[in-house]
Formats: C-alpha cells, sequence, structure tokens
C-alpha cells in the first residue's frame, strides 16, 4: 500500500482542529485534516455549541413573541413543537458545513473522510467510509478529536427514554415531563430551553449549587429564573440507577427520591474521543475520561503529537479550543510560539436569559484578601432593555479598591456573552489602562445595552467616597 507523506496531519475537523490546520497551511505547510464523521465542522458544529445555541435562539425569540403586547391575541395560536425548532437549528448547521468546507478548500488543506488509528508514531492507517483504506504519514501529528457525552455503564442508552446532548438533537416529539441529569452548563441550558415549551423539568444537581465556578449571585439568580419557569432544581443528589419502562423513566436517586418523567436527559459529564485509535501502541495513554495529559505547548508525551480541544480536557469551549488549535499551528510551524494564549477567557451559558463571565469572582477575591469593591447596573434602568423587554438581569463589575483595577466582569441576562466582550477588551490593557476609570469617562451610544459599563462604573465609584 502507497503511504502518503504531509507535513503536518490533523485528527479531527472540530474547532481546535480548523484552527490548527488554518495557521499550518498559511505558514506553507502540507497539511491534512482526517474527519471521521461525513462532514467537517466537529461536536462543535452538528451536536453542540451550533445546534443547542440555534435552539436557544427560537426559543427567546417565542418567549418575546409571548410577552410582547401587539400579539397577545394570536398568543394562544403559536403553538411550537421541539421538532419545530430542530429544523431551523438544520439550516444554520448546513450553512456552517458549506462555509467551514470552504475555508479548506481555499487554503488547500486535504480534507480525508475516515478513521484514523495510529500504526506507529509516524504514520496513521486511514478507513474510509466506502471500506477503503490508506495510510498517511507525517512530521507532526495534532489530536483534536474532541468529545462526546459521557455514559455510564449501568444506564441504558439504548432506550429511546434516555437521552444525551447528542441524541436528544433527535427527538422527534415533545414530552410532557423531563428529568435532566447533571445541571453543568449543558444541564441548565437545555433545563431553559425545555421550560420555555411548558414541559414540567426536573434538573438534578449534584453539588449544593449550580454552576459553582460562576459569581454567586449570578448563580442565584439563575437558579430563581429558572424556577420561576417552573423547573424544579433538586441539589446534592446522586443516581442509584435509571429504570426505563413503557410509560416512562425513573431516575432512583441515592436519598432515596424516585424522579419519573417521559424522557431523562443524561448531562453529567463528557468523553474524549480516544477509543480504537492505536495510541496504546505508541506509548500513549488515555485518562479515564479519554482525554490525553498535554504540556504547556499541547504536546504529549511525544513531542511531536500534539492534543488539543475537549480531548485534552478543560475549558472544553469551542472558543478557546480554536485558540490553542492556532497556538499549536504556530508551534509546529516555527518550534515556538511568540504569543501566549490567554489565562482569563470568556464564558458563555447561554441559557434564558444568558450568562456571561470573564475575570474572578466574589468569592476568589475574598479567598484572596483582594481589597474590591462592586459596580453594578440593572438591566430594568438601561433604556435599551426597556426598548427590547429584556429588562431581568444585570452588569457586575468587581474592581481594585485602591488602583482600580478591573478584576472581573459577570454579566446576566440578553445578550450577556456579547456585552461581556467590551469589559475583555479593557481587561487585556495593561495598567494603567485597564481601570474602571475608563467607563464612566467614556461616551457610549444611547440607547444601548453597552451603556450599563458607564452606569455600573459610576455607581461603583460613588461606593468609594
Amino acid at each position: 500500500m502507497a503511504v502518503r507523506a504531509f507535513d503536518s496531519i490533523i485528527i479531527g475537523a472540530g474547532p481546535a482542529g480548523e484552527g490548527a490546520a488554518m495557521k499550518l497551511a498559511k505558514a506553507g505547510q502540507r497539511v491534512a485534516v482526517v474527519e471521521a464523521h461525513n462532514q467537517v465542522g466537529g461536536g462543535c458544529t452538528h451536536w453542540g455549541t451550533i445546534p443547542s445555541k440555534a435552539l436557544r435562539h427560537s426559543i427567546q425569540m417565542l418567549a418575546d413573541y409571548r410577552r410582547n403586547p401587539l400579539f397577545h391575541h394570536t398568543v394562544d395560536q403559536a403553538e411550537v413543537e421541539f421538532p419545530d425548532l430542530l429544523r431551523a437549528a438544520d439550516s444554520v448547521i448546513d450553512h456552517q458545513v458549506r462555509t467551514r468546507y470552504r475555508y479548506y478548500q481555499r487554503n488547500r488543506v486535504e480534507v480525508v473522510f475516515g478513521r484514523a488509528r495510529f500504526v506507529d508514531a509516524q504514520r496513521i492507517d486511514l478507513v474510509r467510509p466506502d471500506g477503503a483504506s490508506e495510510s498517511l504519514r507525517a512530521n507532526h501529528f495534532v489530536i483534536a478529536t474532541g468529545s462526546r457525552p459521557y455514559h455510564p455503564p449501568d444506564v441504558d442508552f439504548g432506550h429511546h427514554r434516555v437521552l444525551d446532548s447528542d441524541s436528544i438533537l433527535g427527538l422527534q416529539h415533545t414530552p410532557r415531563t423531563m428529568t435532566i441529569y447533571g445541571a453543568g452548563v449543558i444541564g441548565c441550558e437545555y433545563a431553559s430551553i425545555m421550560s420555555y415549551l411548558d414541559i414540567k423539568v426536573n434538573l438534578v444537581d449534584t453539588r449544593d449549587r449550580l454552576l459553582s465556578f460562576l459569581d454567586d449571585e449570578i448563580t442565584d439568580a439563575l437558579s430563581y429564573h429558572l424556577r420561576e419557569q417552573g423547573v424544579v432544581i433538586r441539589h446534592d443528589e446522586a443516581y442509584e440507577a435509571v429504570e426505563p419502562g413503557d410509560d416512562g423513566v425513573v431516575l432512583h436517586c441515592k436519598s432515596g427520591k424516585k424522579l419519573k418523567t417521559d424522557v431523562l436527559l443524561w448531562a453529567n459529564g463528557r468523553s474524549g474521543n480516544t477509543e480504537d485509535m492505536g495510541l496504546e501502541a505508541i506509548g500513549l495513554t488515555p485518562n479515564r475520561r479519554g482525554q490525553l495529559e498535554v504540556n504547556d505547548s499541547y504536546q504529549t508525551d511525544l513531542p511531536h503529537i500534539y492534543a488539543v480541544g475537549d480531548v485534552a480536557g478543560p475549558p472544553a469551549l469551542a472558543s478557546a479550543s480554536y485558540d490553542q488549535g492556532r497556538f499549536v499551528g504556530a508551534h509546529i510551524a516555527d518550534g515556538q510560539c511568540d504569543w501566549s494564549l490567554v489565562d482569563e477567557f470568556p464564558t458563555g451559558i447561554y441559557s434564558v436569559p444568558e450568562i456571561s463571565s470573564v475575570g474572578r469572582t466574589e468569592r476568589q477575591l475574598t479567598a484572596d484578601q483582594v481589597p474590591y469593591e462592586v459596580a453594578q447596573a440593572h438591566f430594568k434602568a438601561i433604556a435599551r432593555a426597556q426598548i427590547t423587554g429584556h429588562t431581568v438581569g444585570m452588569l457586575k463589575i468587581l474592581f481594585h479598591r485602591e488602583t482600580l483595577e478591573i478584576l472581573g466582569i459577570h454579566c446576566f441576562g440578553e445578550q450577556a456573552s456579547e456585552i461581556i466582550h467590551i469589559g475583555q477588551a479593557i481587561m487585556r490593557q495593561p495598567p494603567p489602562a485597564n481601570t474602571i476609570q475608563y467607563f464612566a469617562e467614556t461616551t457610549f451610544n444611547y440607547p444601548t445595552m453597552a451603556e450599563a459599563y458607564r452606569v455600573a462604573a459610576l455607581n461603583g465609584l460613588n461606593r468609594l467616597f
């Protein structure tokens, strides 16, 4: 069998793989991208970020329609089913796939569809969808195979009432009741989406509060609004067993609780896609979650083989994964990278309303004994929010009492994931440019949601004197 040679081979065509491929191609390398799915885009495009956020957008439009007094006489006629929302997401996915594939064509990156398996440290065998096989050789490899929902061995995911964040996208009816096991980002987002379809939702949290990595005030607000939508949140619970049947599925909790609903959505953890890749044969052993250990340059124990994105562990965000891919591409092409990834990247949770955060929380600053002050702007006082009707939410800025340096920004409300980037840009500036006074002394368009920064800054500075 003839062996085709490349400078670098990327395994996986999600955000991490795409970032690496584009950077290497622009450096003049001959690059191949191997993708096990029949389309580019990875889990982000087909099962994760894009479909769930498209669903969330449709739900927000439905909520706006129901709230708008212009349409009160027609609200009862607006019956939307879950499959209708999925069809709306399909068009976004198709457009994303076409766009991403053009990137590869434009940069002369060869995309090869099939499953890759390492034969040795410099070569992979590839099995194409039609059963044909070939061998590819390269000087460097980037493993960007992503992740999938974690499946405990004692849970029957073959049953039609037991779903995960992938299989829920194939749900062809709107259930009346749902239990979501796992209250992380995915669990909270789907709890929010489903509650707006008038589905009775149990959100089972294995911890004592939702999204404990976020600011406490923000997660308290999320809990409040989920409960307002009818979601029942159960903290500090762990499953004993999952019992699917013809008329529903029962979640047995170790506390003795039994929750019976039409369907169960398992949203507790993810596993790296490293199975059957021949990694152990070349000296790479994934951890129990299928993830590969890497150094600060995303190199595995074999320095010419890199791992980026979900398969390399946290933060498992599409945005961070793309940047990791670009970083690795530069490292391979130049032998080093003259720029570093930011430590404080924004987090976005696409619930209804949205949450976004960057920097440290009040809890962290208190533990570190940092003298900080709080600047807040409630959206109900912002003219643009009053115009759009999105008055739920707030912008919260944490800043140093003495230097006025911005230490953290936390936003809850519509467009939070967009609003956060204004503050992020200032936080990235070296002192003395990074100061809350920037927002107090800057003119913002009026009316805009960005004006919340000025309102918060003035309120925060007033607390100092």
